[in-house]
């Protein structure tokens, strides 16, 4: 696959093909491109970047490389091995650090792997600074510093004890409250650093954990994306095992989806309006998501009496609008929650204990709190692009077939309609052209997205 090159950082697949993987040269170049920048905005005597990373197997030796090019630019490195990205990106302001780089592909299969990059409050780097570095891979001259100037590398694994610790020191949270209600719950650690870390959160809270695939090895016992489709084994572990809920995660715990008692799909849209809705009631104030989210908090926000908005896909263009708005919370709908007063990113920590401490508030199962909630269907499929196809054809051809509908082009395009409402866009990660569908039913949300997808089949 080729190597994908975004304002997020480098990804791509393992391999010997020097052209279209990733590989140690072009990983030693980003990573110089990025330590200039920081060297560039740093007013600090002495620089310190952040690294960890996921299971991967290819994770060990990528973060050998990541490290080593650090300090040979004379930057200190605070390695906090196998890790999350919300702990690295909790870390970094909290140790001093002047930025942060994440091993992982995220919800990428195991033979992907990618560099995230995090400024100095913890906080993915924003679009003026990821094209600077890009564009300035191409001019990098790979050398060393005279060696009494090169950096070290200090070591501190298990830092997501003292994320999760102080998560857990958030004052409204009823933490003896939850630890009376003795949980049982099924956890699909999906292989990686959720299978180790969450574990010790669902302990503190004295929950008892039904682990399956936690080990993390790196060898994902499925696609690793916390869809629906990926995740049948964790529905039957819950029924099987009498759990009152599931809990599955992504390699990097930045997303979070739930199963309720029977088995059931919760909906990775709903994670974060249980969790706005468990904020909302506390700590009332607006809240954010990306256009290609559900339209549940909307409606839950109104409902409170405060306002919603919209951003463009992607965490950091939600961040940017949650600043700008004052959200109190926001995130996105592929189960992303994002909690400002903690962290400016997603974080799967922070959603299960609000999630958890909602269920007891509300003293309901979660079967019982989906209820309650506006029923709406998404549709999520993709494309697959070929490199000769003419995307601003597509999209525009798109626009003029609904052109008598209220069309939003803030990201991609968006085309609202009564009841539901219709949404394409191109992946910033992948080569693959993104389709979004909501409506009143799942058939519904359907029949919308395989109108799109013919049409733009007839140009792909």
């Amino acid at each position: 696959m080729p190597l994908i090159k975004s304002i997020s950082g480098i990804r791509g697949t393992i391999g010997l093909d020097n052209e279209e993987n990733l590989t140690p040269t072009n990983i030693k170049k980003f990573v110089f491109s990025y330590c200039n920048w920081i060297l560039s905005v740093s007013r600090d005597a002495k620089t310190t970047i952040v690294t960890g990373r996921d299971s991967r197997d290819s994770g060990p030796v990528i973060h050998e490389i990541v490290n080593q090019t650090i300090i040979s630019m004379g930057i200190n490195v605070l390695d906090i091995g196998l890790s999350t990205t919300p702990t690295v990106g909790y870390s970094v302001p909290r140790t001093n650090s002047q930025g942060g780089i994440i091993v992982t592909a995220s919800h990428n299969p195991k033979e992907w792997n990618a560099l995230k990059l995090l400024d100095s409050n913890g906080e993915f780097i924003n679009e003026e600074s990821g094209k600077l570095i890009i564009e300035n891979v191409n001019n990098i001259e790979l050398k060393f510093l005279e060696v009494e100037k090169l950096g070290n590398i200090k070591f501190k694994e298990g830092f997501f004890k003292k994320h999760i610790d102080a998560i857990l020191n958030i004052p409204f949270l009823n933490t003896e409250k939850i630890k009376s209600k003795k949980y049982k719950v099924v956890l699909d650690g999906i292989n990686s650093t959720g299978g180790v870390a969450i574990p010790y959160l669902l302990e503190k809270l004295n929950i008892e954990c039904v682990k399956i695939n936690c080990i993390p090895d790196g060898n994902f016992a499925h696609n690793p994306e916390p869809l629906e489709e990926n995740l049948k084994g964790l529905c039957e572990e819950v029924k099987l095992n009498s759990a009152d809920f599931g809990i599955a995660v992504d390699p990097d715990v930045d997303r979070l989806v739930f199963v309720d008692e029977n088995g059931k799909f919760f909906g990775e849209e709903y994670t974060l309006v249980a969790c706005a809705e468990y904020i909302l009631n506390k700590t009332p104030g607006n809240t954010v998501s990306n256009l290609f989210s559900t339209r549940v908090l909307a409606d839950i926000t109104v409902k409170f009496g405060e306002k919603y908005y919209s951003s463009p896909v992607g965490e950091v263009n939600v961040v940017k609008k949650m600043k700008k708005v004052n959200a109190v919370i926001g995130g996105e709908g592929n189960g992303g929650v994002i909690y400002p007063k903690t962290h400016y990113g997603r974080d799967a920590f922070i959603g299960i204990i609000f999630f958890i401490s909602h269920l007891v508030d509300r003293n309901l199962t979660v079967s019982e709190l989906k209820k309650t909630y506006p029923q709406y269907f998404i549709s999520k499929n993709k494309i697959e692009l070929s490199s000769n196809v003419n995307i601003k054809h597509i999209f525009e051809k798109i626009e003029f077939l609904y052109k008598t509908e209220k069309i939003n082009k803030d990201d991609g395009l968006k085309i609202d309609f009564n009841d539901s409402w219709i949404g394409i866009r191109k992946s910033n990660t992948e080569r693959i052209i993104r389709i979004y569908s909501e409506a009143k039913t799942l058939s519904q949300a359907n029949r919308l997205s395989d109108k799109i997808i013919s049409q733009i089949k007839e140009d792909v």
